[in-house]
């Protein structure tokens, strides 16, 4: 593919990724919105937030799978289509019910496109171009992460308490409209090399259940960190190790059986793709309260608007954007320690963050907090995306998709535990303390987390003392570490 036509692939890539990322987060600021004008129960609001996560959880390595085996282009484009349909459904929603089962078919069809993103850059790129690539990527993470409270918080002050959360899904369908015929034309079809048609239903299906499994008795607790689905809930952890179990006998046999596993032995041996996975589920599981932390404070603590809550993430969105590209294109050089500097950064920032909510008065903190935020999105945006090419470094491009919805997999199981736990801890301090303390104590529940996650880099640093660097594929390579 010409060089221009594969970044013209990637922007389509990108706008896809870019939406259903922008709906994890641009539903919370509109959830106040959604109960009063849908009259929804504590149950059907944790659905509207959490359907979207399981459904994307159950379904993305069998989408991935399926996309390996018989083209991304076209899995990418049904996927994004079908996200469209459900956001302008969700829009149009007259009862809680019906809002709770249109956010799971978003979770689905991101679910379906979300893999094969992964799988297009591994296909399309190589070397220093792969970690520019994946650069774009995580920049577009930090923006559509911290841009979602503002967006939504913008919409509903436009349209309105009553309807503006409407356009919070509308505002996906004309983006819809105008990706689908572009992925259908510029992005690839599937190589001629990559023949494998088998799929491994079994193996997909069981390990999408399991990360299911695990994630539910986390995101089905109460919106307000009470009991919500109840404690059976619990029960669903020990089906999901029976059912990891089964895995691993079954993907044994059908591997020598047929060579096919959906989990490809050359993961299972590949130490720089298990550290990447483990990496990015501790940093997500750490780091993935840091807005609802400071919206729900800054609302509920210091009286701000959505809105201006929202405007407070701005900065860490910019700062973010910035570090990701500056990233990007160095960590083919740098490797592994590049993540570890930009961890620390985040622990820094986390730091500051927490002594603003401590300490600062509140006639200032809105700015002071911004400034917090800036400084911690420096080292936010050099993580995600760096990790994201080491991890994927030495994989085969035929595995591809599978192999990015596996990392997929292991950030959202992160940040289903990492939430729990931080919500947890502020609910738990915020009725006798205020949301400030309560903020400042669950932030360091965070960094504790995130602190997990630099200790595995430095291990994986430690385990190849000159980094990663030189296991990024250059062009043409399609050559797979067995270190």
């Amino acid at each position: 593919m010409p060089d221009p036509k594969r970044w013209k692939a990637l922007a389509v890539c990108m706008s896809g990724a870019f939406i259903a990322m922008l709906d994890v987060s641009i539903v919370n600021v509109a959830l106040p919105s959604i109960e009063a004008g849908l009259d929804a129960g504590s149950t059907q609001v944790q659905l509207i937030v959490s359907g979207y996560a399981l459904a994307l959880a159950l379904c993305v390595v069998p989408m991935g799978r399926l996309g390996d085996a018989k083209g991304r282009r076209t899995l990418f484009a049904i996927g994004i289509g079908g996200f469209g349909v459900a956001s302008l459904l969700a829009g149009l929603s007259t009862t809680a019910t019906m809002l709770a089962v249109m956010r799971v078919l978003q979770g689905f069809f991101a679910g379906v496109q979300n893999p094969q993103v992964t799988g297009i850059i591994q296909q399309m790129f190589r070397g220093a171009e792969r970690g520019k690539a994946f650069g774009f990527m995580g920049m577009l993470v930090g923006i559509a992460t911290s841009i979602g409270p503002l967006t939504g918080g913008a919409l509903i002050a436009v349209f309105g308490a009553e309807h503006g959360w409407r356009w919070v899904f509308f505002i996906n369908v004309p983006i819809v409209a105008v990706v689908v015929p572009a992925a259908l034309k510029l992005l690839p079809a599937k190589p001629a090399g990559e023949s494998q048609t088998r799929l491994d239903i079994p193996g997909v299906l069981m390990i999408g259940v399991a990360a299911a499994c695990v994630m539910a008795p986390f995101v089905l607790g109460g919106a307000d960190g009470g009991e919500s689905a109840g404690p059976w809930r619990w029960w669903l952890l020990a089906v999901a190790a029976v059912l990891i179990v089964v895995l691993v006998f079954w993907e044994g046999s059908y591997q020598r059986r047929t060579g096919a596993a959906v989990f490809d032995p050359t993961l299972l041996t590949n130490p720089g793709f298990t550290f990447g996975v483990l990496i990015g589920g501790l940093y997500f599981a750490g780091s993935v309260s840091l807005f609802l932390m400071v919206t729900m404070t800054l609302q509920q603590g210091l009286g701000f608007s959505p809105l201006l809550a929202g405007l407070t993430g701005m900065p860490f969105a910019v700062a973010s954007a910035l570090s990701a590209q500056f990233s990007g294109r160095r960590i083919t050089r740098v490797g592994r320690k590049l993540v570890i500097i930009a961890i620390t950064w985040v622990l820094a920032g986390l730091t500051l963050i927490d002594c603003v909510l401590r300490f600062v008065p509140a006639a200032h903190v809105g700015w002071v907090l911004a400034g917090a935020m800036f400084f911690t999105g420096l080292g936010a945006g050099a993580v995600i995306s760096p990790n994201q090419t080491l991890t994927l470094a030495r994989v085969p491009s035929r595995i591809g998709s599978v192999a990015g919805a596996l990392l997929t997999v292991g950030q959202q199981l992160g940040s289903a535990v990492g939430m729990s736990v931080v919500l947890a801890t502020f609910f738990g301090t915020a009725a006798t303390q205020g949301p400030r303390a309560a903020a400042a104590r669950a932030l360091l529940t965070a960094i504790g987390i995130v602190s997990l996650a630099w200790i595995c880099a430095v291990l994986d640093a430690r385990r190849k003392p000159s980094g990663d660097a030189a296991s990024v594929p250059t062009a043409g390579s399609t050559a797979v570490s067995k270190a």
